[in-house]
């Protein structure tokens, strides 16, 4: 027959205790027990192999030292945000630096705010970071709970009590537009899913870089689509000289598809994207990019997370700067 597991109850009893005695031993809370019943408790619990529960112990606790990080599994993912190269990237920062500062990171994904409050509450979070939701999902999520927050990833105007780390999503776009413009393409295009928020900023910066001759089509957000879209449209696609995906994910994609159509990169058509993941020197050629710091943004976000739970004085946005990497894909100045 299956052992009984050990209780608190069961110590409690065994040594003459109150099981509130024998709970505060077990989560460290020593200040109004004695040492010689904290060392009666401890051998007991010993002898016993008492297994706590480290849930109930982070929560038994004023602080759970927990940061849960929320990543909005958008539709376009297909169920794989995951995967994705700079979520992964990102998520990768963000441990390390959770972890340096001894902490406990938990990860959730989803697409519903309402699961953020549950989430948040139920494990009695130290701070949130989230990624990728809009603008009325972190209002909504500041009006129904006093946890902390940061915006790690997704456009966020600037709010009372809302911490957002940007980059420059305009300046990056300007970089990879006056890159095409100086290395002699006179036609370029921008594609994105949609032109709003982030994408707007980078399409926009992409077209004052390059001036005229700077066209946008938008894309669609699932794979399937995508793939019939580029082949119906490949005759516009191999026109333009220079294309600039808003993200590596499609920049890389889209230089698979024209390659397999026969079409040479950068010979024919030039192909940039955007975040410098790790899959721009995974493709060949390797793929020009926007870079950005995604251990900076991960340091600023535990170092806000600290400042907004102390309630210290903070400006509510910090923007990034990024850099452009040139590659093969585009070719040399």
């Amino acid at each position: 027959m299956e052992e009984r597991r050990v209780r608190i109850c069961d110590i409690a009893e065994e040594l003459g205790l109150s099981t509130a005695t024998v709970s505060n031993v077990l989560h460290g809370k020593t200040n109004k027990v004695s040492d010689e019943t904290v060392r009666r408790v401890q051998a007991a619990l010993e002898e016993r192999e008492y297994i706590p529960s480290m849930a109930g112990i982070l929560l038994a606790q004023n602080a759970s030292r927990i940061i849960g990080v929320v990543v909005n599994d958008h539709e376009k993912y297909e169920s794989h945000v995951l995967e994705d190269v700079f979520i992964a990237a990102s998520l990768n920062a963000l441990s390390t630096e959770i972890e340096q500062a001894g902490l406990f990171m938990m990860l959730k994904k989803t697409t519903r705010r309402e699961e953020i409050l549950r989430f948040a509450s139920m494990w009695n979070l130290d701070g949130l970071v989230l990624i990728g939701f809009c603008d009325a999902d972190y209002a909504y999520l500041r009006s129904h709970m006093r946890i902390p927050f940061v915006v790690y990833d997704g456009y966020c105007p600037a709010t009372e009590r809302i911490f957002n780390i940007t980059i420059d999503n305009f300046g990056g776009g300007f970089q990879v537009g006056r890159h095409f413009r100086e290395t002699g393409r006179r036609r370029a295009l921008c594609l994105s899913d949609n032109c709003v928020c982030i994408d707007k900023d980078r399409w926009e910066g992409f077209r004052a870089g390059f001036g005229d001759g700077a066209e946008f089509c938008q894309i669609p957000m699932q794979k399937v689509e995508r793939e019939r879209f580029y082949r119906k449209h490949l005759g516009e696609l191999r026109s333009f000289p220079a294309i600039f995906a808003v993200s590596d994910f499609y920049a890389a994609e889209l230089l698979h598809f024209l390659q397999a159509q026969g079409v040479a990169v950068p010979g024919e058509v030039a192909v940039a994207g955007f975040d410098d993941t790790p899959v721009c020197r995974q493709v060949s050629p390797a793929l020009t990019s926007v870079r950005q710091d995604v251990a900076l943004r991960a340091r600023i976000a535990l170092k806000k997370l600290r400042e907004l739970r102390e309630q210290k004085e903070t400006e509510l946005t910090t923007t990034l700067p990024v850099m452009l990497v040139v590659r093969d894909s585009t070719g040399f100045v």
